[in-house]
């Protein structure tokens, strides 16, 4: 079955295909676990720092999922919810397609943070992400094939600029610790661009660091050794992209259960060492003991120990 969002995107529930590698997947799919049931549709996935989970559905829920894996719904925004991240002072920051940015206070009171930019309003705000400045970068997809997505940045007053563009669907985002290398999908060309940044936080020049990267890339994260895992929608698949650039398969579903249409991924545990995985086409949230741990987030900080 397949569902059509605005601005162009698109989620489907069906059976796997072939993986898009030939390579056997360094872990095997039976290594991951359904850790939290019932969602509609979960795409984007946040930790607080209390080690709770948040996510969003299809119908602009927001949940919020306890340790032991029991979901609750404490807000309901409409639009679709994708791409989620925690600012300084623990709100929530939700892309949401329909309504732009949306703020989303603890106890679930939310409001629209930004919904233009440039005086052109947001075609498909996909995935937050805090600097350590408090600048919210944000990836406006655009509409699908048309190559019109952008990569923008909010300073807490809601004051937006445009980076970059325009892009071929714009996706997942993610920062390397020193905050000089940001890389981000685009989901059109299966390929994954790194930009760098100079002192003050500004794009410099890009490069290609990896195509042909499963079909639908979606979402990616760090791990601490600087490994790039790259979730693939199409092809219910992560990738694992080295520090050199070097691309092999990480984890793969042939039947779509554990991974189905993957799109957003988080470490959490008390070690950093579990990947939590959002399944588009299911209802579920999966996870497994990962053999690297996770990149510490600048927001939420990691837990002191």
């Amino acid at each position: 079955m397949l569902k059509n969002l605005q601005g162009g995107g698109y989620y489907e529930i069906r059976d796997s295909v072939a993986p898009s590698s030939d390579s056997m997947p360094e872990l095997s799919i039976d290594a991951f676990e359904i850790f939290a049931r019932g969602l509609d549709h979960p795409e984007g996935l946040a930790f607080d720092a209390d080690g709770f989970l948040w996510a969003g559905g299809e119908a602009g829920q927001i949940y919020r999922i306890d340790p032991a894996g029991a979901v609750e719904t404490v807000a309901h925004l409409g639009g679709f919810c994708a791409g989620l991240a925690f600012s300084p002072a623990g709100e929530l920051f939700v892309c949401n397609v329909g309504r732009g940015v949306v703020r989303v206070a603890p106890d679930g009171t939310h409001s629209v943070f930004a919904e233009r930019v440039d005086d052109r309003p947001m075609l498909c705000p996909n995935y937050p992400l805090f600097d350590r400045r408090g600048m919210l970068w944000v990836s406006d997809s655009g509409e699908w094939k048309k190559r019109n997505g952008r990569l923008l940045r909010f300073a807490p007053d809601g004051a937006g600029e445009t980076m970059g563009g325009p892009y071929g669907y714009a996706n997942g985002l993610a920062l390397d610790r020193s905050e000089r290398q940001l890389f981000m999908i685009e989901s059109d060309t299966d390929s994954v661009h790194r930009f760098e940044l100079d002192g003050d936080g500004r794009l410099g020049p890009s490069a290609l660091y990896a195509e042909r990267v499963g079909r639908f890339p979606d979402g990616l994260v760090l791990d601490a050794e600087g490994n790039l895992l790259v979730c693939c929608y199409a092809s219910d698949e992560i990738y694992r992209i080295a520090p050199g650039g070097e691309t092999s398969l990480f984890a793969f579903d042939p039947h779509a259960i554990l991974l189905g249409g993957p799109t957003n991924m988080t470490f959490g545990g008390a070690g950093l060492d579990d990947l939590y995985v959002a399944n588009l086409a299911r209802t579920t949230i999966t996870r497994v003991r990962a053999p690297r741990r996770g990149q510490p987030l600048v927001f939420p900080p990691e837990p002191a120990r």
